[in-house]
């Protein structure tokens, strides 16, 4: 679908960050799990939000949410700067020394525009494209030593600028999606991963989501389904992920691990998505 706004946006919909487990692989493998149609799109846990991005130029409106600040006042500052963002992307260096000078600063001392410069910096030249913070909620990735970093290009900030404008933006938990997700809506969710293993989780990367939150995030799915509102989870392929949604349609896909200490730990793992319509 082509809009009109000047920057041919169906061309250049893609995540703008890179985040762990991100979805832009599985796609593919997605598209003929949507649902037919829907009123409102929600994105709950956005991350790189590559399912928005995907079904972005058939939306009319949509709500997205994560409990990142970090990672909500980046969407809030491309859609409403995008090109004053991109003349500050502009000044960072590739360089160490510079790169742990832009971690120690305190995010709060920024103005928004800064500080969603600084995000995206970290985020770009860290290492894996991790954004992990520590108990004290300190960034502490370090530094990445690529050999170029690849930030958005401008046409690529006015395209997500565009359709960010006709989103609700909102840092939230994710039961938050109750107070606002109606009959006939659309909610996509991408927790953190149930880890397959003690020693293979995600959770080092986005803080502290346990069995308990995985079994409140599987009532709150439980009550979108009880109000009519569709949804549409990604998550491990593990026994626990199968009880809590006993009941539900689940699916399974691969993908194919992007982050993992060691190079042989990388390779194609089974994935479950859980839905609530067929």
């Amino acid at each position: 679908m082509r809009e009109d706004n000047g920057v041919g946006a169906e061309n250049r919909l893609k995540p703008l960050v890179k985040w762990a487990g991100g979805k832009s692989q599985l796609l593919g493998q997605y598209s003929s799990l949507f649902p037919v149609c829907f009123n409102t799109y929600h994105e709950i846990m956005a991350g790189g939000l590559a399912v928005f991005w995907h079904l972005a130029p058939r939306l009319t409106g949509a709500h997205i949410s994560d409990n990142n600040p970090e990672l909500i006042n980046f969407y809030c500052t491309v859609r409403d700067q995008p090109e004053e963002l991109f003349t500050s992307l502009a000044r960072h260096r590739n360089e160490k020394k510079y790169y742990y000078t832009m971690r120690s600063l305190d995010p709060a001392s920024l103005s928004p525009l800064e500080r969603a410069s600084r995000f995206l910096y970290l985020n770009k030249a860290g290492y894996n494209g991790l954004w992990r913070v520590n108990s004290r909620g300190v960034h502490n990735v370090p530094f990445g030593r690529y050999s170029r970093l690849s930030f958005p290009s401008l046409p690529d900030l006015l395209a997500a600028s565009h359709y960010l404008k006709k989103t609700h933006i909102r840092q939230a938990d994710f039961a938050s999606v109750l107070d606002y997700a109606r009959q006939g809506d659309f909610v996509y969710i991408d927790p953190p991963y149930h880890p397959l293993s003690a020693s293979a989780s995600f959770t080092a990367y986005s803080g502290s989501f346990g069995e308990e939150e995985q079994a409140r995030l599987a009532e709150i799915c439980r009550e979108l389904d009880a109000r009519g509102v569709q949804f549409m989870l990604s998550n491990s392929d593990t026994a626990l992920i199968k009880i809590l949604y006993r009941g539900f349609d689940l699916q399974q896909v691969t993908a194919r691990r992007a982050i993992n200490s060691k190079g042989d730990g990388r390779g194609s793992v089974k994935e479950l998505v859980v839905r609530n319509y067929c």
